[in-house]
């Protein structure tokens, strides 16, 4: 069985875990219990969690990301060990908008004459953005730029794609939702367009996937025991919502660990 000493991972909310205990850095919104931390903790490997909340692909490639308490941080691919043995990479979401999108509609519906709803409203003035073939290739070639930037910073480390854990499923109704049909419907487009972006990122890159998506399909919002969190209207909280949970982040941990040890 092969071992591994040091873990880097790169990527945005759906990696780094907000609201899940503990929290280790509270500008990243990055939780000591994320799917690397429990992912380190099964391989009694060392961690380099680069990962920060809100991050497109270009925050993991060449652009310093701004968050809201005025921190800064600089592109993840800057912090990569080179003697990592395995880098893990969970971005691209919010390429598409996809987190920033439900949020925004939850809102409108919660409080639509609310500050939340018109401060996010600036970034959605179109409303929940498609994912043309454009902005899907774009968010592809992003992957692949940043696969193609660790293989150069980490040269013999494992990297493993891990996609989006399922938000959504096609079971779903709006009543177990705070979403209209429609825009459940432009939700699940989105969705299914970042599974294939992972996809195709694999594909050309030959990068390993772990397709969190496929394992959580039964464990989405509305189950009997979803993996992702509910809407919150706690302002503390409000960034969480519909992104994974602590079982969930257990779930992609046990996952890629499966794939390591193969």
């Amino acid at each position: 069985m092969p071992t591994y000493q040091l873990i880097a991972a790169l990527g945005s909310s759906f990696a780094a875990g907000p609201n899940i205990e503990p929290v280790v850095d509270r500008a990243a919104m990055r939780s000591g219990n994320n799917y690397a931390h429990q992912l380190a903790d099964l391989l009694d490997a060392e961690l380099v969690d680069l990962t920060v909340s809100g991050a497109t692909t270009a925050n993991v490639i060449d652009t310093p990301q701004q968050v809201a308490e005025g921190v800064s941080f600089p592109p993840q691919i800057d912090g990569v060990p080179a003697d990592a043995d395995v880098v893990t990479i969970t971005a691209g979401g919010n390429d598409l908008q996809f987190a920033g999108a439900m949020l925004y509609s939850a809102w409108s519906h919660a409080e639509p004459d609310g500050q939340m709803a018109s401060l996010l409203g600036q970034m959605f003035t179109d409303g929940i953005p498609a994912p043309t073939p454009a902005a899907v290739e774009q968010a592809t070639s992003g992957l692949v730029s940043v696969i193609e930037r660790v293989r150069q910073a980490a040269p013999a480390a494992r990297i493993v794609l891990v996609d989006y854990l399922t938000v959504l499923d096609r079971d779903v109704t709006p009543a177990a939702t705070t979403f209209t049909a429609d825009e459940l419907d432009r939700f699940f487009k989105i969705q299914d367009a970042i599974v294939r972006v992972f996809a195709d990122a694999a594909a050309r890159t030959g990068a390993e996937l772990v397709r969190a998506s496929a394992i959580s399909t039964a464990h989405a919002l509305g189950s009997v025991a979803p993996w992702v969190q509910p809407f919150h209207q706690d302002m503390q909280r409000t960034g969480g919502s519909f992104h994974p949970n602590g079982a969930g982040m257990a779930a992609i941990a046990v996952e890629i660990e499966r794939l390591l040890n193969a």
